[in-house]
C-alpha cells in the first residue's frame, strides 16, 4: 500500500530495501509515538527507520543524503531538552534494535556495546564479574547508552564517579557522508586530538554512534546509604556544604523538597516526617573502614544541622527501597499536575540556597508550582515546573519560568546545563554564556566531522554540515514551545539575541 503522506514514495522504498518493510514507519498514526521525547517540545518526523547493524546505519545515511533528508538519531526518547525531536521533517534513525553486549574484557575492565543497550542492563550483564557501569541517570531503566553519549548524561552518582564522558573510551561513528570510523579505542590513553571527547555531548549533531567502548568499575567493598529529613531547605543545604567542606566526596548526595515529597508519598509510601521540608539521600562507598568513618562523620553533620530523622541502609534491598523515591520522583509528579518541564541548570554549591530562593520567588510571582529534586553535591539543580499543557496560559508561564530560572543560574556563576543538553530548550539562551565568536567556532567544528565522498573528493559542505539533528543547540534553530503556539521571543532571558 503506498504512503498516504507527503513523504517520498521513493525514500520509503529505498529505506525498506535496507532494513525490510516492517522496520520502516511512515503512516501518520504510527509516527505519533516518535513526535515526542521527554521534553515539552514536539515535531512529527517524515519517517522512522530501525536498523540492526552499523552497516545498515551507514547505508541509511547515504540514502537519506541522496534524497536530501535530514537525520535524527534516537534511542529511548528520554531526552529532556528536545534532543530527540525531529525538526525539519527529518528521518529518525531509531537505534533500539542495536542492543548487543559485543564484548567484555574483565581483566582490563572494558566492554563494547551497541548504542541501543539500556543503561541499567549493562551493569546487570557484568554484575557477576564484580563490575558495574557508573553513569546512572534517573531514567537508567529506560534510557540508552547511545542517548547518554549524545547528552553526556550524568546521574546521582556522578558527584564522585563522573559523567558519561569519563567512562567512554572509544566510539564507532557514522559520519555525515555515511562513512564509518572510530574515535578513541579500548585503551584509557590515546594520542592526538580527543575526538571521542568532542563527540560525547554533541547532541547527535556530529554523527551517529554505532558501537561504544566503555570502562567498567569494580564494585565497591561496601556501600552505605543514608536518608536525612530536615525542617528547612536551609538546613539541608548547609548539610551539603559542610559534608563537602569536611573533605568528603560521597558517591551520591541528592535532595528533594516538600513538593517532591508530596508527589512520591502516594506512590512509594516512604513515610517521611510531615514537617520535613527537605530530604537528603547520601551514599558513601569504598573500603569498609573508610565508609564507616565517613558515615559517622556525615551523621554527625546531619544531627548538627537539626536532622529530624536519619535512616540507614547497607544491604541491596534496603538501599533499593531508600532510593526508589529519588529514582521515581519525576514520574510521580503526575500526582500534582499532568505535565512537567524539568529545568537543568548548574550553580556553585555556595550559591545553591540563594538560587533555590530565587526559584521560589519566580514560582510565587508567576503563580506556578515548582518541585525540586536535584544533585545537590555538584550544584546541578532540576526545578520541575508543573502545569497542564492543555491550558495555553500555563504553558507560557512554564516556559517563562524556565527562562528566568536559567538566567538566575548563569547570573550566579553557573551553567545552562549539567546533563540534559541544550537541544531546543536552551538554544536561545546560549548568548548568555557564549559570545558570537564562541558560537561560530563551535558551529565550525561540525565541518570536521562531515567525512568525504567515496572518490576522496571533499563533500559539498553546505549540504551536509547540518544533516544530523538540525535546528538544535545553536540560537535560531527553533523556538522553545512552538508546538504550543509560542512563536515570539518574549520568553527569552534579557540580553539574548538571535545568532546566525
Amino acid at each position: 500500500m503506498p504512503p498516504q503522506t507527503s513523504v517520498s514514495d521513493s525514500l520509503i522504498t529505498d529505506l525498506s530495501k535496507i532494513v525490510g518493510h516492517q522496520y520502516v514507519i511512515w503512516k501518520p498514526e504510527d509516527l505519533l509515538v516518535y513526535e515526542y521525547d521527554g521534553s515539552i517540545d514536539k515535531a512529527m518526523p517524515q519517517a522512522v527507520v530501525l536498523p540492526s547493524t552499523s552497516d545498515e546505519v551507514s547505508e541509511i545515511v547515504r540514502t537519506a543524503n541522496r534524497h536530501g533528508a535530514y537525520i535524527v538519531a534516537r534511542g529511548a526518547g528520554t531526552s529532556l531538552s528536545g534532543g530527540a525531536v525531529a525538526l525539519r521533517n527529518s528521518v529518525i534513525i531509531a537505534l533500539t534494535r542495536l542492543t548487543k553486549l559485543i564484548e567484555v574484557d574483565p581483566e582490563n575492565r572494558v566492554a563494547i556495546v551497541e548504542p541501543g543497550m539500556i543503561n541499567l542492563h549493562l551493569s546487570e550483564k557484568v554484575s557477576h564479574l564484580g563490575l558495574f557501569y557508573a553513569p546512572d541517570p534517573a531514567s537508567q531503566k529506560t534510557c540508552t547508552i547511545g542517548g547518554n553519549i549524545g547528552e553526556n548524561a550524568g546521574g546521582p552518582h556522578c558527584l564522585a564517579l563522573g559523567v558519561t564522558t569519563n567512562h567512554v573510551l572509544g566510539l564507532e561513528v557514522v559520519l555525515a557522508d555515511g562513512s564509518l570510523t572510530w574515535f578513541g579505542g579500548t585503551e584509557r590513553e590515546s594520542t592526538g586530538y580527543d575526538l571521542r571527547g568532542v563527540f560525547v555531548g554533541s547532541e547527535g549533531t556530529l554523527g551517529i554512534v554505532t558501537k561504544i567502548a566503555v570502562r567498567l568499575l569494580p564494585k565497591p567493598e561496601l556501600i552505605h546509604s543514608m536518608l536525612a529529613a530536615f525542617t528547612t531547605m536551609d538546613a539541608a543545604s548547609n548539610t551539603v556544604s559542610e559534608i563537602i567542606a569536611g573533605g568528603m566526596v560521597p558517591s551520591a548526595l541528592e535532595m528533594m523538597d516538600r513538593n517532591t515529597i508530596d508527589a512520591v508519598e502516594p506512590f512509594y509510601h516512604p513515610g517521611y516526617p510531615v514537617e520535613a521540608q527537605a530530604v537528603l539521600i547520601i551514599e558513601v562507598d569504598g573500603l569498609k573502614e573508610s565508609v564507616e568513618e565517613q558515615t559517622e562523620a556525615i551523621i554527625e553533620i546531619c544531627n548538627k544541622n537539626g536532622a529530624m530523622e536519619i535512616r540507614e541502609a547497607n544491604d541491596e534491598e534496603s538501599r533499593t527501597k531508600l532510593w526508589e523515591t529519588r529514582k521515581g520522583a519525576i514520574g510521580a509528579y503526575g500526582s500534582i499536575a499532568p505535565t512537567y518541564y524539568l529545568v537543568d541548570g548548574v550553580v556553585p554549591r555556595t550559591k545553591l540556597r540563594e538560587v533555590l530562593r530565587q526559584v521560589d520567588q519566580i514560582a510565587a510571582e508567576l503563580q506556578i508550582t515548582v518541585a525540586n529534586v536535584f544533585h545537590a553535591g555538584d550544584g546541578n539543580i532540576h526545578p520541575a515546573i508543573l502545569f497542564n499543557e492543555r491550558k495555553p496560559e500555563e504553558v507560557k508561564q512554564a516556559i517563562l519560568a524556565g527562562s528566568r530560572i536559567l538566567e538566575a543560574c548563569v547570573a550566579a556563576g553557573g551553567a545552562l546545563s549539567g546533563e540534559h543538553g541544550i537541544g531546543i530548550e536552551k538554544q536561545a539562551y546560549m548568548p548568555l554564556v557564549f559570545n558570537e565568536d564562541d558560537l561560530e567556532a563551535m558551529a565550525g567544528l561540525r565541518k570536521a566531522f562531515i567525512g568525504e565522498s567515496p572518490d576522496k573528493a571533499p563533500i559539498d559542505v553546505p549540504s551536509l554540515e547540518e544533516r544530523f539533528n538540525p535546528g538544535k543547540v545553536f540560537p535560531g534553530g527553533a523556538v522553545h514551545g512552538e508546538a504550543y503556539g509560542i512563536t515570539d521571543k518574549s520568553f527569552r532571558p534579557t540580553g539574548t539575541q538571535d545568532w546566525q
